[in-house]
């Protein structure tokens, strides 16, 4: 299973993204989780740019979102709103189709930011028939290093929680293939 981590924030220390370096580092063995933390890369969105050949940063992102089974987003809120920065990535998602059934759940890294969680809810339930809403996990990791969220993360019982969301989140994208394919090899009569 191959699941791309996808950090909402831009900032070189973000605790977003130590969250999800976590997460890579320990998803068991069958689940290969690789962090995207490019989104200062990709240039802003503009419909005059989704011709082909598409921006390079662009086009590398939307061909890790077309190889991966499922991604996982961990974002912080900026002004009780999604960061800009994610919110280009989804917008040069928008009219393609590697996002539409692409499975999708969310981490989040901080005991604030409810407000920017129901905004990207939302957003991602528009881009994705796949947004897996039950599947979350939360740590309070605010104002932490990375080292520092590096060592939490690795306690035991934290480990135990990052695998066992992991492994919910691989039943829900093994489901939604097998789904649908069946729904691709039912016969139009019997629709």
């Amino acid at each position: 299973m191959e699941i791309l981590a996808i950090s909402g924030s831009a900032r070189l220390a973000s605790t977003n993204t130590a969250l999800l370096r976590s997460v890579a580092t320990h998803s068991p063995p069958d689940i290969h989780v690789s962090l995207f933390d490019g989104l200062a890369g990709l240039p802003v969105f503009s419909p005059d740019l989704e011709v082909e050949p598409l921006p390079q940063a662009v086009a590398d992102f939307v061909a890790r979102i077309r190889d991966c089974d499922g991604i996982i987003l961990s974002c912080p809120e900026y002004v009780r709103a999604i960061p800009g920065g994610l919110k280009n990535a989804i917008d040069w998602l928008v009219s393609r189709d590697e996002i539409v059934q692409k499975p999708i759940a969310l981490m989040h890294a901080s005991h604030r930011g409810d407000d920017m969680l129901m905004q990207l809810r939302l957003v991602l339930t528009t881009v994705s028939t796949r947004f897996a809403d039950q599947i979350f996990l939360r740590f309070e990791l605010m104002k932490k290093s990375p080292d520092e969220i590096a060592f939490l993360l690795s306690r035991s019982e934290h480990k135990a929680a990052i695998e066992s969301y992991l492994h919910r989140f691989e039943e829900f994208c093994r489901d939604e293939r097998m789904a649908a394919r069946q729904k691709s090899t039912q016969s139009p009569f019997f629709s």
